[in-house]
């Protein structure tokens, strides 16, 4: 990141990337969560690189979220390093880190970034409802993809789905019926976790392409 901090990272390119999503962690796991490596090598089989990062407070096995300047501070490290693969850029990430990512990008834009994904954007804390979260969003020039479950405690549809239509043309919602927080479906339904993993990795794919082919 600078002189006297550093953090972590793991590239997957594909000798088919035709772009790399730099790719940040929620809260709780870090970049070798297991849920991450799958999303990381199910993005490669597709043509997608990856970047993931840690940010410093979990490089240093903390539980505790570095304050808002010093994640936006690795967001930014870790979109120039992956700049260096001269490949068309969308950035975001699970959860906290995709929050992050917007507020780097609604702060000052990051270079070369098209646009960015969330995988489960945490509008607001479990069980308190608001969108207060959500107002840097309104910075954002570049096109944004909100992947949710319907069922997601941090971001209920009554609240998200206004939000996005407020957007306007540069915010995209595609929700995943009965997923949680953490795109996992109930035995019930009878589908699998890896089904509806695999639905949204196919809408980000396919947004991407959209995206830098614009």
């Amino acid at each position: 990141m600078d002189a006297t901090r550093q953090v972590s990272a793991l590239l997957i390119a594909p000798p088919n990337a035709y772009a790399c999503y730099v790719l940040a962690h929620g809260a709780g796991a870090g970049m070798t969560h297991p849920s991450m490596q799958t999303v990381a090598n199910e993005l490669g089989e597709r043509g997608i690189a990856t970047l993931r990062y840690q940010f410093p407070y979990m490089e240093q096995g903390s539980k505790r979220p570095d304050p808002p300047a010093l994640c936006h501070a690795a967001v930014r490290a870790a979109a120039a390093k992956a700049g260096e693969l001269q490949l068309p850029l969308i950035a975001g990430g699970r959860s906290f880190g995709g929050r992050m990512t917007s507020q780097a990008q609604a702060k000052s834009p990051l270079p070369g970034v098209r646009g960015l994904a969330f995988l489960g954007f945490p509008l607001h804390p479990a069980g308190r409802p608001s969108d207060g979260r959500a107002e840097h969003l309104f910075d954002i020039k570049i096109p944004m993809l909100f992947l949710q479950g319907t069922r997601d405690a941090l971001a209920e549809l009554p609240l998200l789905r206004p939000l996005v239509d407020r957007l306007g043309n540069r915010a995209t919602l595609k929700l995943f019926d009965d997923a949680d927080h953490s795109f996992h479906v109930p035995a019930k339904t009878g589908r699998k976790d890896a089904e509806v993993r695999g639905e949204v990795l196919d809408t980000l794919v396919a947004w991407t392409k959209k995206i830098i082919a614009s």
